[in-house]
């Protein structure tokens, strides 16, 4: 009976699934989109058992674009790598001219939205959008704008705004952080006139009253934010800022279906879906070919606004 309940038991080790270890690359510094998307991945794979350990590595420079060059060249037919990526990487990869493309990796579902929020330090003498465009308009290059990388959605925002507002989006004076932690600290020292990012990189500061909060890119107001949408302030602009999941290239499509199985069991889970109310993000979730065919559309749409606000030629 003995023998016969431990060859039962090996036998049951055997059939069960393993977990895998996955690896999780966000190509920014700490503190930002990318780096709290990512580690809110590790938290949500390991305490529902998805996966029983997850790293996550922080690799920043240029828009994610170092990042997603190194997960392409080092990773290479290994399921268990990921990164996390989204439209300001789409933006950056046009205006860094980068080598290496999404098409260079295995892409497999959008995660989230946001929409951009402006904001000045709490001190600053602008005190709504109206002022803010009013200094813009009269000394486009007197107004410093912080903002995460170049040719990201906070870069193209900026263009946007300017555009909307009759001002020359090539005169903006944009300064490009490689991560959240730094433009907030711009923002806070009062070494920039004003700030954009997505809303839950400064709801703290904003609850905190350290920062004011001026408008938001998004169609209708958000609960819980005390601002005006860009459209009402008079600014055609209506921007999402959206976050998405990558895996290696080179995976078999039963490697690919495994990766994409384990996340959607994530975003499905009720823990995911408390960590986007708590942070204030959008479940936005797409996979398999609806979303291959949105990225491909989002990819050439960048490429027209990139042009148009003079950041691509």
């Amino acid at each position: 009976m003995k023998q016969f309940v431990l060859a039962s038991l090996l036998a049951g080790s055997v059939a069960m699934p393993a977990m895998a270890d996955y690896t999780i690359i966000a190509p920014a510094n700490p503190g930002g989109g990318w780096d709290q998307t990512a580690r809110t991945m590790q938290t949500v794979l390991q305490e529902e058992g998805i996966s029983k350990s997850v790293q996550v590595q922080n690799v920043p420079g240029a828009g994610g674009t170092i990042g997603l060059a190194q997960f392409a060249s080092q990773n290479k037919g290994n399921p268990d790598a990921l990164i996390v990526g989204g439209y300001v990487m789409v933006g950056a990869i046009l205006t860094n001219n980068s080598p290496v493309s999404l098409k260079d990796v295995t892409p497999i579902a959008r995660l989230t939205g946001e929409y951009e929020a402006i904001v000045v330090p709490a001190a600053s003498p602008i005190k709504d959008i109206a002022g803010l465009i009013e200094s813009l308009k009269a000394d486009p290059g007197a107004v410093s704008w912080a903002g995460g990388s170049a040719g990201g959605t906070d870069h193209i925002a900026v263009g946007l705004i300017a555009k909307a507002a009759g001002v020359d989006p090539t005169k903006i004076n944009y300064i490009a952080y490689s991560g959240g932690g730094e433009a907030l600290a711009a923002i806070l020292g009062n070494q920039v006139t004003a700030g954009i990012s997505s809303l839950g990189e400064f709801d703290a500061q904003i609850k905190a009253g350290t920062l004011r909060l001026l408008a938001l890119s998004s169609p209708e107001r958000i609960a819980g934010a005390d601002a005006p949408t860009l459209k009402e302030a008079g600014l055609d602009v209506e921007l999402q800022n959206w976050r998405m999941v990558a895996a290696a290239p080179g995976l078999s499509d039963e490697q690919k279906a495994k990766v994409t199985a384990d996340v959607e069991k994530m975003v499905k889970s009720e823990n995911w879906q408390k960590q986007l109310a708590d942070k204030g993000w959008s479940d936005t979730y797409l996979s398999g070919a609806d979303f291959d065919a949105q990225l491909e559309k989002d990819v050439t749409s960048t490429g027209t606004v990139l042009k148009d606000i003079g950041l691509v030629k």
